[in-house]
């Protein structure tokens, strides 16, 4: 049996792979910090055959005892949001990008062994998704759209060759990243700092960037996380999902109970130590289906419409989903829960969940700061 040490372990995604693992006989060790954004205490949710540690990811005496006690780690500790990152700045850079350096700088230095290192990357590190040009035919890596396009409310991408309206293509890993907020700018530095590591000192580390990732315990009261739970907030009080842009940008939404088993298959897979790989369904959504999706499935459609806002916020994409062949070479990995199936068990956990709708409170903070713009 492995002991493994999953940061990060109280939360959504994390407390999946806990219990993930503890199916599958791995001993496991948590450390949370049990940040008040996301948790109002200790999760009722929580495994009892784990063990807990409340404490902070940039302890370097903390850490140092941890790492010495386990075979592998799950690098799931992070601070989420983009917008909220673009200005918490200082914060979102402190966590994600020192504790992870911290984490990797006692591994480095303290001589410690590992089997595997598991780090939780993002999509979001890609910027803009892949592309292709029909009439070119050639694949494009467009950057970030302009205050003018936005202004003049052209969302889709152009290619920069010949003008034509670019399609949306499974994006592969492969593509450059154009990392377009601090959030993703941390994840990329995650990524590549620990992979950077793990060849220097012949770690076995292995990078998931994750898409776009929903279920159940994800915090329905914390308006920066995923636009799943948003959603639901905004239904649960008879109140509109906002939707930027028309509606049309597509995202790849997966389980976190997909998420999970990625994370064990790549605690175990040999072929994909030292690389980075997508983890998604490959299957695009628009944002406009999935609130309406939603406000269904949450048996509002008499009452509830989406709200689109032709506004649009500093830095989003159009279109990214994920080419998913690389996690089923290396990994042995496919999403197994379909959309439909997985919103029935999101939606099922949250009729019987509390909701504090602070999207409101969160959007102002962000227009007042420029980053949503007419």
């Amino acid at each position: 049996m492995e002991h493994v040490l999953v940061t990060g372990g109280a939360g959504f995604v994390g407390s999946h792979i806990v219990d993930e693992l503890i199916e599958h006989g791995y001993e496991v060790t948590v450390l949370d910090n049990l940040d008040e954004q996301v948790h109002d205490g200790e999760p009722d949710y929580l495994n009892e055959e784990a063990d807990y540690v409340w404490g902070d990811i940039r302890d370097q005496e903390l850490i140092t005892k941890l790492l010495r006690d386990v075979d592998a780690v799950s690098h799931q500790a992070s601070k989420v949001g983009v917008g909220q990152s673009m200005y918490e700045i200082e914060e979102y850079v402190d966590v994600n990008v020192t504790g992870t350096a911290r984490m990797l700088d006692i591994i480095a230095n303290e001589e410690i062994e590992l089997d595997r290192f598991v780090i939780a990357s993002s999509m979001s590190a890609y910027g803009e998704g892949e592309y292709y040009c029909s009439d070119c035919d050639e694949p494009r890596y467009p950057g970030l759209r302009d205050v003018e396009q936005f202004e003049a409310q052209e969302w889709e991408l152009f290619c920069d060759d010949c003008g034509s309206q670019l399609d949306p293509v499974p994006t592969t890993e492969s593509k450059p990243l154009d990392s377009d907020s601090i959030y993703a700018i941390t994840k990329k530095n995650q990524e590549e700092m620990c992979l950077s590591v793990g060849r220097a000192y012949d770690i076995p580390v292995v990078a998931l960037r994750y898409f776009n990732i929903y279920g159940e315990r994800q915090a329905l009261d914390n308006p920066y996380t995923g636009v799943c739970a948003i959603f639901s907030s905004r239904i649960k009080n008879n109140r509109r999902p906002l939707i930027f842009e028309d509606g049309d940008q597509t995202r790849d939404f997966i389980h976190v109970s997909d998420i999970a088993r990625a994370n064990r298959f790549a605690l175990t897979e040999a072929d994909a130590v030292g690389r980075a790989i997508n983890i998604g369904t490959g299957d695009p959504t628009s944002i406009t289906e999935l609130a309406e999706e939603l406000i269904r499935r949450y048996g509002e459609e008499d009452e509830l419409s989406p709200k689109v806002t032709n506004k649009f916020r500093s830095g989003d994409i159009r279109h990214c989903y994920a080419d998913v062949s690389l996690a089923e070479d290396l990994l042995g990995f496919e999403a197994q829960v379909s959309l439909e199936t997985g919103l029935e068990r999101l939606v099922s956990w949250g009729l019987d969940s509390n909701a504090t709708d602070n999207t409101d409170e969160a959007y102002d903070e962000m227009e007042e700061k420029g980053l949503i713009r007419d």
